[in-house]
């Protein structure tokens, strides 16, 4: 949490840049708020500060209708820190809890439950099954606002064991019913379609363009500034298009999925490959006030570091080159029961490319947990795992460190004459600047 003095001048401020790092309750209202929330300043003494939004509903709050807290984006301190409260973070925004419960979780993480619920709730207020009882009733919601989904359907594929539990979690969520929020909510045709909020600056055009110009045949597609790709999820696939908003503070984004219980896990794919929820104005900042840099990031502000969406297609992209993907995808992906455009398949599973003998001992440690790239792996034991792998170099690594992992302070080998120690921890972004500057 960050000190009182400096969460009230930025309630007093209305600013957005700490929506998401800290959320406002209200004890004359029950309702808690983002601190930019654009209703009456309440009085110090009926205010309480929560490190996240399930510590509000846990400690009994509602979220505000009209600023929409529990949608404000993810807070970026889990972007930059590699701790056991990070990575578990990371994991139940990616729906391992609903998946594979809080042992799934701490067998992954190598802690006992115990020990992962304590750490969880000093951190973030909140232990492990509160904050993937929240994450499912944001979940739930967008399924109200953006499809027509009987409400029972939006229950269960939310992650919910049962309409009992549903309608209990809305209402200490929401304070109102399903259906009620429905009401006025009209369904978007086709797919289900959001706006993922990220903090501004953020050059969207670029980040489509970066993604578009590495384009994998038959997997992505990038056509008048609209990317699209496909994504494998755990109960099925899915295919996302993602739209730039000229002016706003979300992209819009489209996601046709074969089970809707994977649109947590879609998401929050989505908002990584994205890196919507980086701190943009303190890195821009930062690099900007460096002599060299400087210029740099006044003529190309928001520029942020590319994910992806899956850190072992990545993987095997850096091994085999874009054109043997492509050829990869159309021999051994699995064809989509719904197409959009040139994107026809998913990228094949490590499991298979290992049996068909792809790179050998490299892919057999990536599909086997050898080396494990997922949201909750240690960064420093993933580096060292892969550096032992036959076939990726340290310029391929430093990217997979960059990209697979969100690692903000990666250092380029190729770039090392131009990347200076002062610029960390941030030389993931200035690694950027320095692309963009390049003829």
């Amino acid at each position: 949490m960050i000190s009182e003095e400096v969460a009230f001048a930025a309630m007093e401020s209305r600013d957005p840049r700490f929506d998401g790092w800290f959320f406002v309750a209200v004890t004359t209202t029950g309702v808690y708020c983002r601190p930019s929330c654009p209703a009456v300043m309440p009085k110090p003494e009926n205010v309480r500060l929560f490190p996240s939004a399930a510590a509000a509903q846990v400690n009994g709050f509602r979220a505000c209708r009209r600023c929409r807290p529990d949608a404000a984006p993810g807070s970026p301190e889990w972007n930059v820190r590699t701790d056991l409260a990070a990575r578990a973070m990371r994991l139940i925004a990616d729906g391992v809890v609903d998946r594979e419960g809080v042992a799934g979780l701490a067998a992954r993480l190598g802690y006992s439950e115990r020990q992962v619920h304590r750490q969880l709730v000093a951190e973030v207020g909140a232990g492990p099954q509160a904050l993937a009882r929240a994450q499912r009733a944001q979940t739930a919601r967008m399924l109200l606002e953006s499809s027509s989904l009987p409400i029972s359907d939006v229950a269960f594929a939310a992650g919910f064991a049962s309409i009992r539990q549903f309608n209990d979690s809305f209402r200490q969520a929401y304070a109102t019913t399903p259906s009620r929020l429905r009401d006025g909510a009209g369904p978007t045709p086709g797919g289900t379609v959001l706006r993922l909020a990220f903090r501004p600056p953020m050059d969207v055009p670029a980040m489509l363009r970066f993604l578009g110009e590495r384009a994998v045949r038959g997997i992505e597609e990038y056509r008048d500034g609209v990317y699209s790709r496909s994504l494998a999820l755990p109960r099925g696939a899915a295919v996302v298009t993602v739209r730039h908003v000229p002016r706003a503070d979300h992209v819009l984004c489209e996601l046709r999925l074969d089970d809707l219980r994977d649109l947590t896990a879609a998401v929050q794919r989505c908002r990584r490959l994205l890196d919507l929820d980086a701190d943009q104005q303190t890195i821009d900042a930062f690099l900007g006030a460096d002599p060299e840099l400087g210029p740099l990031v006044a003529a190309h502000p928001g520029l942020r570091v590319p994910g992806c969406a899956d850190p072992g297609e990545l993987a095997v992209r850096a091994l085999v080159g874009g054109q043997e993907a492509a050829r990869l995808v159309h021999r051994y992906g699995r064809p989509l029961t719904t197409t959009q455009g040139a994107v026809t398949h998913t990228f094949p599973d490590l499991a298979t490319l290992a049996e068909q003998g792809v790179h050998g001992e490299t892919v057999r440690a990536l599909a086997d947990g050898t080396v494990t790239m997922d949201v909750g792996a240690d960064p420093l034991h993933v580096r060292k795992g892969l550096l032992d792998l036959p076939g990726l170099s340290e310029e391929a690594v430093a990217c997979l460190m960059m990209r697979a992992l969100r690692d903000p302070d990666v250092l380029l080998p190729h770039l090392a004459g131009r990347v200076r120690e002062t610029w960390r921890p941030w030389r993931s972004y200035a690694t950027q600047h320095l692309w963009a500057d390049s003829p």
